[in-house]
């Protein structure tokens, strides 16, 4: 993401636990669960910036497992309560974060409602880290609610995967089971990074949230063998190609103008 806002034009400024990879990208170390590090990292910090036009928010332990429950649950609702309220003290109206897929009930050991899944049902968190999400999107709603000049954006992040991971992709095939876990999704990075600066770009106010995937599965098999075996008696809204994405990217098609431009077919040929 701060490669693409970079390159895009924008003018980026890092706040986490750690460096950016790029020296010339200006950051500040920055611990989100401290409120007064986060009002001050927004507001402006000496030479870094003297305030900001819009912000990102994907500082969170990044999945569920990696660490025990109570201390996901902690970090992530504290750092995330506190970047939105920074933000808002600081006159910040335009922000993006990262929800995830997994609200829409991940894994699927309960069958999904419907395939493709899409943002028309409730959430089904079935974890800490869901758990948290579905709350950061009820805050978002709140906070509209209260301030209803303020722009909050949640993405549904799939498996976020690199062009080094797509060389493992072939062998998923083998267990149609190995990733039913969401099913058989994945965004790539830059088309994530994308996203998110569509999102940040949108003229509106109000908070809504968009799954943000891409245009195919991890898999080569076909969706219809991979539903007949895994998930057989869940109902199909809409029509799907053969091997397109089952986690809907119709709304953030519709509404941000997103479409995946790399895939993992395509990476791997070119890398043969």
């Amino acid at each position: 993401m701060v490669d693409h806002l970079h390159d895009q034009g924008w003018e980026v400024v890092a706040l986490d636990q750690a460096p950016p990879a790029r020296a010339d990208i200006t950051s500040t170390r920055v611990d989100l669960t401290d409120f007064g590090q986060a009002y001050e990292a927004v507001a402006g910090i000496d030479d870094r910036h003297d305030g900001l036009d819009a912000l990102v928010h994907l500082a969170a332990i990044p999945a569920p497992g990696l660490r025990p429950n109570a201390a996901t649950f902690h970090n992530n609702m504290t750092a995330t309560y506190n970047v939105f309220s920074a933000a808002l003290r600081a006159g910040v109206r335009n922000i993006v974060w990262a929800s995830s897929e997994t609200v829409l009930g991940l894994p699927f050991d309960e069958e999904p409602p419907y395939v493709p899944v899409d943002e028309d049902y409730p959430p089904r968190p079935n974890s800490t880290y869901s758990l948290v999400k579905t709350l950061e999107e009820e805050l978002a709603r709140q906070l509209c609610r209260w301030h209803p000049d303020l722009k909050l954006l949640g993405l549904r992040f799939s498996n976020v995967m690199y062009p080094e991971d797509y060389a493992r992709f072939p062998s998923f095939d083998a267990d149609a089971r190995l990733r039913k876990w969401n099913l058989w999704g994945y965004i790539d990075a830059r088309d994530g990074a994308q996203a998110v600066r569509r999102a940040l770009e949108l003229d509106t106010t109000g908070t809504d949230v968009f799954i943000i995937a891409n245009s195919d599965t991890v898999m080569s098999r076909p969706n219809e063998e991979l539903l007949a075996e895994v998930f057989p008696g869940v109902p199909v809204k809409k029509p799907f190609g053969p091997n397109e994405t089952l986690l809907s990217i119709d709304k953030a098609r519709r509404v941000l103008g997103y479409e995946p431009e790399f895939t993992w077919r395509t990476t791997l040929n070119a890398d043969d």
